[in-house]
């Protein structure tokens, strides 16, 4: 079987990691958990952009000579490293565009395209914009500043190579209306359907000549020039998955099932990208998904503004999976995130102290007055739980369904809703209090059903807050691992760990829990 492969954008180096590349990460390890839940095989891949003008000035800013750039960027890599494990990143392989496996393959793509006739060389006369890598005609820059950071341009007139990707405008086109979900959501996929429809693609400049900028792959047809930074780090997607030195593995990954990116650089990677491989002769990707930007008082964090939020600060203070609960559930995916740490801390309070928090909390508190710790067996006579059994066996299909498109908000809000909400409901409705005072034989049914709400709950939950799930589980004293538990069938209805699992009922009569600190302390604001 295919594996299924989600990728991320490669990082620029020229800056630490923000919360924009921590949306990023924390939706592809939840999608990338969540398939494994699903019983595939997965390959998730990240990495590092280090090549570019951008890092060559960064680089001399540092203090380090020209030619010293690797040495700069071998100083920035580790903080990505150290921040994807502090968010709880389980990627598969780290890419970087200096490794020698991607310059060699960035080489072959270039020398395959030469040798098509599809690279060309001419004088270059327009705008370039150094902090975004981009460039700009005539007539998209009529004002000599960037249409997308709006800061000012540099004039280009000098002699560079050229990509045809004009020659494929129409059959991007085609291939995009004729496969709706290339490019997710919806709102994304109208846009670059608008780009192309209004304006005709100019062939993409993809070389700087060293006598202005070294720092880059040196083009294997001319040594005089280095290849456009957008050029290089795009093909990572492929290097990464073996294209040139292991086909076997390139075979079982592509093509691409996932590529996760902001909206940026959405023209990137469902223009230039899909043309590329067109060139090249190789499948293109099976979705795009695009999400939007995080701001803070209306506007785009950014290093000159100064409003860059730190992901291990949040972390230090609030713990990792409060975080990434508040950036999979804010915001609809596709579209611009408000982030505050009031709006933080208003949400945290709402949906992990009082909901979450509480129903664990009470759950274990009444198991342990009322069973001394201990799961009841459920009596032969109870009926309740009969409703409560077949949501649970459709609910990984309903979730598969909502998560397709990669929007965590509504599948948490799914979770919360029917399981969490619910849940306390039935506390509030079911009052063990009054029938363990009444020795209403009725309380065995009522506890046996919240714990085993719990299990699920944590089994639910994992893709998302693996660390809360885990302690969840724990405190159920279900000794197995909750990483190992699969929905087993190709309907997805039926789970397995390491055999087959009944929805229901995961936690067996005669479990010891072991209840330990609230999970979520409400968060007293000064």
């Amino acid at each position: 079987m295919k594996k299924i492969y989600i990728t991320t954008p490669l990082y620029y180096v020229n800056a630490f990691p923000h919360i924009g590349h921590a949306y990023t990460q924390i939706i592809c390890d939840a999608i990338t958990r969540f398939k494994k839940q699903a019983g595939y095989d997965t390959f998730f891949m990240t990495g590092t952009d280090e090549h570019g003008e951008k890092i060559e000035k960064a680089a001399m800013e540092a203090g380090f000579k020209n030619g010293d750039e690797k040495n700069f960027v071998d100083t920035i890599v580790p903080r990505f490293k150290k921040t994807w494990e502090k968010l709880d990143i389980e990627y598969d392989y780290f890419m970087r565009t200096t490794d020698e496996a991607h310059e060699n393959t960035v080489r072959e793509v270039l020398r395959i395209l030469y040798e098509k006739g599809k690279i060309y060389k001419k004088v270059y006369k327009g705008w370039f914009c150094t902090p975004c890598e981009a460039f700009w005609s005539e007539s998209q820059a009529s004002d000599n500043l960037c249409p997308d950071c709006k800061r000012n341009l540099e004039r280009l007139d000098e002699e560079n190579y050229f990509f045809k990707i004009s020659e494929y405008q129409d059959t991007l086109k085609k291939h995009i209306k004729d496969n709706p979900s290339f490019i997710l959501p919806e709102i994304r996929r109208n846009e670059v359907l608008g780009f192309l429809d209004n304006n005709r693609l100019q062939d993409l400049c993809i070389s700087r000549p060293k006598s202005r900028m070294s720092w880059g792959i040196e083009l294997p047809f001319d040594k005089n020039f280095v290849t456009y930074v957008w050029f290089d780090a795009l093909i990572n997607y492929i290097s990464g998955a073996g294209f040139l030195g292991d086909r076997k593995k390139f075979d079982e990954l592509w093509p691409a099932d996932s590529h996760v990116i902001g909206k940026d650089i959405l023209r990137h990677h469902a223009v230039y990208w899909p043309i590329m491989l067109m060139a090249i002769g190789v499948a293109l990707p099976k979705h795009i998904l695009t999400h939007g930007w995080w701001v803070i008082a209306g506007e785009k964090m950014s290093k000159s503004k100064g409003n860059i939020v730190d992901p291990i600060t949040m972390i230090d203070k609030y713990g990792v999976d409060a975080f990434r609960y508040f950036l999979l559930s804010a915001v609809e995916f596709g579209y611009d995130g408000t982030f505050s740490e009031e709006l933080f801390i208003e949400k945290y309070n709402a949906d992990l102290a009082n909901d979450l928090g509480n129903l664990v909390n009470r759950t274990l508190t009444m198991m342990e007055k009322y069973f001394g710790g201990v799961v009841p067996a459920l009596p032969d006579t109870a009926y309740e739980e009969k409703d409560m059994k077949s949501d649970a066996e459709g609910m990984q299909v309903q979730l598969a369904t909502v998560f397709a498109e990669g929007n965590s908000q509504a599948t948490l809000g799914i979770i919360w809703e029917k399981w969490v909400k619910k849940a306390n409901k039935y506390i509030e409705e079911s009052a063990p209090w009054k029938l363990a005072k009444e020795n209403d034989k009725k309380l065995k049914e009522v506890m046996y059903n919240l714990i085993q709400i719990l299990a699920l709950v944590a089994l639910f939950l994992y893709p998302f807050m693996p660390k809360t799930s885990r302690n969840i589980w724990k405190q159920l004293g279900m000794e197995s691992d909750i990483s190992g538990i699969r929905f087993s069938d190709d309907s997805e209805k039926s789970i397995s760990a390491r055999g087959r699992v009944p929805a229901w009922g995961l936690v067996p009569a005669g479990a010891k829990i072991s209840k330990s600190n609230p999970l979520f302390p409400r968060i007293i604001s000064k």
